[in-house]
């Protein structure tokens, strides 16, 4: 079982690893994030950025590190991460990365109900789904074969390698249940089950 945290909001962890790098303000940390394309992982906005920032005050994961005025922009506010909030980082970075932890995808819950769809309008709606998977892995290949031949190091691009693994087991997965949804056997029983019913 996860560990119960005083911030729970995984955009908190990705705040906290930019305080790692020194003291900084919310606007900056949201610059990086999206420099850093972060978004494709962690989902953040300017409001929450600024909410996230507030609960790691108040849990004493950071502190006010003093304020900044840069050119006619408003003054703001520069945070450091004090050491319960260095603690933190670690242990619940260890956590997420040694500990699986069951999530909750919507491609579960379709596949979950997927016996609704008649095989043959599943098969079409998967086959679309295989098409779209096949393209996102392509351009995920492109991204991490351009970084990495700019001279970003892998670990810098490890999620997107993550994100293709999954897309790939998850394409093998969609190919696998197309042809097992067109199987005369599962054809027939499911026209058993449901015919008249759709």
């Amino acid at each position: 079982m996860a560990k119960r945290r005083k911030v729970s909001n995984p955009l908190a962890l990705a705040v906290l690893a930019q305080l790692l790098m020194g003291p900084t303000h919310p606007y900056e940390i949201g610059r990086r994030l999206t420099a850093q394309d972060k978004g494709r992982n962690v989902k953040y906005t300017r409001g929450s950025l600024y909410m996230v920032v507030e609960q790691l005050l108040k849990a004493g994961f950071i502190a006010e590190d003093g304020t900044v005025r840069d050119t006619q922009r408003p003054e703001r506010t520069i945070y450091a991460l004090t050491e319960d909030g260095r603690a933190e980082l670690y242990d619940w970075l260890r956590d997420l990365v040694a500990k699986p932890e069951h999530e909750f995808p919507k491609f579960g819950v379709a596949l979950s109900l997927l016996v609704v769809l008649a095989p043959a309008d599943a098969v079409d709606l998967l086959g679309r789904r295989l098409v779209a998977l096949t393209e996102e892995a392509e351009q995920i290949r492109a991204d991490v074969r351009q970084a990495v031949d700019g001279g970003l190091e892998w670990v810098f691009v490890v999620e997107e390698e993550y994100r293709l693994a999954v897309l790939d087991a998850e394409a093998r997965f969609v190919t696998t249940l197309v042809t097992r949804l067109g199987e005369p056997e599962y054809v027939r029983k499911w026209q058993e089950m449901f015919e008249g019913k759709t």
